[in-house]
């Protein structure tokens, strides 16, 4: 199949999975917005965000490196999932060592030990799904992955519902209903992708388990540098603010996760691509094409979500969390440089330069934290909304200089600031202007200008597709 025809399939089938899943965390926000205070939702947000940055430490990525050595046609598929579920099962053991003192930590009026046996489960639950998910992935079950994206929605759509409304758990049911999904998708991939075939407890591979874990191992400070840029803010804004701050804050990081969203269903499909087409001739154009189509995307869309911002809040919150919209716009803009920088991290997965991929992390998070400290004390979550932008602008720029080391792709710097500029303004405006009237006119008429400007790539990359599968066809 042809490349591109191949990366549209792929596209395509993930975008099935993922859609649905994605979409249900801006369906259910209304509900939970008015079922949980700002507390609560803080609380909440507390306990899945610990347990996420938990989950790298006591497994080593292992997942990560699951689903790259998946991928690698000569390695045994066997050895790369046991090796996998050994080194999960053993960290989750090892996670009761720090259990305890973890259960000591308060931030604010945020007790950790109120708390810690939910994030020990939810530690388990979702270590396993990863592992099964990326696993799949890279094992080229693509479908598969898709249909579990589908089920996972429908089971956390039930869970949330019958925990939150029928039982009123509060905090405890919005952490259950995400550990129930985890079980049920890691029990759906285990049976119908009939991962017991890939499963062994002896003879393993030594020299796999050795590799998987040297590639593994680095990625374990990239990921908490990630989660230092994506997350630490909101345990500073709890600090500083309180956890109903927090609450409002996370409630405004869901609208920028629609841009995630197109993000996340493009890249899980141009991973693969990525390594299978890393070693022909053309890699460069290829990325280089692949790359302006992306970024198209990415600023039309972030510019019709800053342009949409308040209504979304509107319709997709209760009054309590109305305020959070001015934090929204910001946060637009630092979604889309990580998508950008995702982008980029298919250079190292492809090298399997984890060390690199840490290394242009760390920029960012040592930025994010000092930004953090300095502006949030003043500027409260929006302080935090700016530092998290310019930690992912310093990770971008870092990464496009460093991977170009070994693919050299055109950046296409032109349309690239030009957008970022659009968007820039569209944020000023917004923020700034207090005239509804006057706000709308403007927006609509930057959000035009934005389309055009990035309809080339689109289009062209459009005709290409229709080309290719006349051609096949006709």
């Amino acid at each position: 199949m042809d490349k591109y025809k191949k990366l549209a399939a792929n596209t395509l089938i993930f975008a099935v999975g993922s859609f649905s899943s994605k979409i249900l965390s801006f369906l259910l926000m209304p509900y939970i917005t008015r079922i949980m205070g700002t507390g609560d939702y803080g609380s909440a947000d507390l306990v899945q965000q610990t347990a996420n940055v938990i989950i790298p430490i006591v497994t080593l990525t292992i997942a990560s490196a699951a689903l790259r050595f998946a991928l690698d046609k000569n390695e045994n598929k066997a050895d790369v999932l046991s090796t996998g579920i050994q080194i999960t099962l053993a960290g989750f053991a090892a996670f009761l060592l720090f259990a305890y003192p973890l259960s000591k930590l308060t931030i604010n009026d945020f007790s950790f030990g109120e708390y810690i046996g939910l994030i020990y489960i939810f530690v388990f639950t979702s270590s396993m799904r990863l592992l099964l998910q990326q696993f799949v992935r890279g094992n080229s079950q693509v479908m598969l992955f898709s249909v579990d994206g589908i089920i996972a929605t429908a089971t956390t759509l039930g869970f949330t519902i019958l925990y939150l409304s029928v039982f009123k758990w509060g905090v405890n049911g919005y952490i259950f209903a995400i550990i129930s999904s985890d079980l049920c998708s890691c029990l759906f991939l285990f049976v119908f992708g009939k991962l017991y075939r890939y499963i062994k407890f002896k003879n393993i591979s030594k020299t796999t388990r050795r590799e998987m874990i040297k590639y593994s191992v680095p990625l374990i400070p990239t990921t908490i540098l990630w989660w230092i840029i994506n997350v630490s803010d909101r345990y500073m804004v709890t600090y500083f603010n309180g956890v109903s701050s927090n609450g409002l804050y996370t409630a405004a990081s869901k609208i920028p996760n629609f841009v995630t969203l197109f993000s996340t269903i493009f890249v899980d499909a141009w991973q693969l691509s990525a390594v299978d087409e890393y070693d022909s001739e053309d890699r460069a154009e290829f990325f280089s094409k692949v790359f302006k189509v992306y970024c198209a995307g990415i600023f039309t869309v972030s510019s019709a979500l800053i342009f949409t911002c308040r209504i979304f809040t509107k319709i997709l919150v209760s009054k309590e969390y109305f305020d959070s919209w001015q934090y929204v716009p910001v946060l637009i803009i630092g979604t889309a440089f990580s998508c950008l920088v995702n982008f980029l991290a298919s250079v190292y997965i492809a090298e399997k330069k984890s060390v690199m991929a840490m290394v242009t992390a760390a920029a960012g998070a040592i930025t994010n934290i000092i930004l953090n400290l300095v502006l949030i004390p003043y500027a409260g979550p929006n302080g935090a909304a700016i530092a998290t932008l310019i930690a992912f602008m310093v990770v971008f720029v870092t990464r496009a200089k460093n991977t170009r080391k070994y693919v050299k792709f055109d950046l296409s710097l032109f349309r690239l600031i030009g957008s970022v500029l659009i968007i820039s303004v569209q944020t000023a405006v917004i923020l700034c202007v207090e005239h509804l009237g006057i706000v709308y006119g403007v927006e609509a008429a930057l959000f035009c200008i934005m389309l055009a400007f990035n309809a080339k790539p689109l289009v062209e990359m459009a005709k290409t597709l229709v080309s290719k599968f006349i051609k096949k066809n006709i």
